[in-house]
Parts: structure tokens; sequence; C-alpha cells
């Protein structure tokens, strides 16, 4: 694959949805400002809710009337994943925040992509 440029003259780096960095700028639904003096955060709003599900609830009762063995169907659970796992950029001029859906690896996952963004901000040079 080929690297996707900025301009014509910077290879994008890191994508982190519609947030790009290249070595020197980051680059936003609403321009590219300079990478140097940002600051990148997460935020997890993600919950994770265990229940019965309804397919468990139908099939005990149908089969509650054949067998005891019906209740067993009780026992299933499900996982559900609910909010959301935010990164911002911040830095002078501007603040972004890109928003992804709460799953069992978002946090993981968003942690090391801010670790990424964070080491590649510390090795930009200060734009004069």
């Amino acid at each position: 694959m080929y690297p996707v440029t900025h301009g014509g003259v910077e290879p994008v780096l890191l994508q982190i949805g519609d947030m790009s960095l290249t070595s020197t700028h980051v680059i936003l639904p609403y321009g590219s400002y300079p990478l140097h003096g940002s600051h990148w955060t997460v935020q997890d709003s993600g919950q994770v809710t265990e229940g019965i599900p309804v397919v468990a609830i139908v099939l005990t009762v149908v089969f509650v009337w054949f067998c005891l063995l019906g209740l067993l169907f009780l026992l299933m659970k499900e996982r559900r994943y609910v909010g959301f796992v935010a990164i911002s950029v911040t830095g002078p001029g501007f603040h972004h925040t890109a928003q992804f859906p709460a799953g069992p690896q978002t946090s993981a996952w968003a942690a090391h992509a801010a670790a990424q963004a964070r080491s590649i901000t510390a090795a930009a040079p200060p734009l004069a």
C-alpha cells in the first residue's frame, strides 16, 4: 500500500477516525494545524451490561411445558456494550474529538492509538 500524502509532501503516519497525523501537522475536517504542542486524551464512557436474552425467555416458556430442562435456557447470558470511547486532540487554536462505539477491545485500541499520537507529537518539530 502506498502512503497517503498531505499536500503532496508529507505522508500520513496515523489515522484516528477523521483525524490524520503527519510528522508536523494534525489534519482535521476543518483544517490543518501544527502538531507541536498538541495534547491527546482518551475518555472511556463505555459500559458493559449483562442480561438474559429474549430468545432464552421464549425458549424457556415453550420448553418448560415439555420438560423441566427448559429452565436451563435461563442460564444464557448476553453482553451489551453501550456508550462510546472518545479520542480528543487540543492544541493552539483548535480542539477536535472523534467518538467510537464501545466494544470489547475499543478501550485498548483507543489507548494504543492515543499513545502512538503522543509519540508522533513528541517528535514533531516546532514550526516557525
